[in-house]
C-alpha cells in the first residue's frame, strides 16, 4: 500500500463484538482516509471489529487498522 491509496475509495464494515454477525454495519467512503478515520472512531466507541476493503481489493483487518489508523497521521 502506498500513500496515494489513501485517496481511493474504500468500504468499511464494522462487526460488533459479542453479537451475531448479521448485525454488521457497512458503509462506503470516497477515500480510504475517511474509512480509516471512521474505523478508528468505532474502535474507540466500543469493542468493534472494523474491516476495510479498498478499491484495489485489499482487505484490512482489525489488527492492521488498529496499528495504522492514527487520526493524526491521516490528515
Amino acid at each position: 500500500m502506498v500513500l496515494a491509496d489513501l485517496n481511493k475509495r474504500a468500504e468499511l464494515t464494522v462487526w460488533p463484538s459479542g453479537r451475531p454477525a448479521h448485525t454488521a454495519r457497512g458503509q462506503a467512503f470516497s477515500t480510504l482516509r475517511e474509512a480509516l478515520a471512521a474505523a478508528a472512531e468505532s474502535i474507540q466507541a466500543d469493542d468493534a471489529q472494523p474491516w476495510i476493503i479498498t478499491e484495489d481489493g485489499d482487505i484490512l483487518s482489525p489488527r492492521w487498522i488498529r496499528a495504522n489508523a492514527d487520526p493524526h497521521r491521516l490528515q
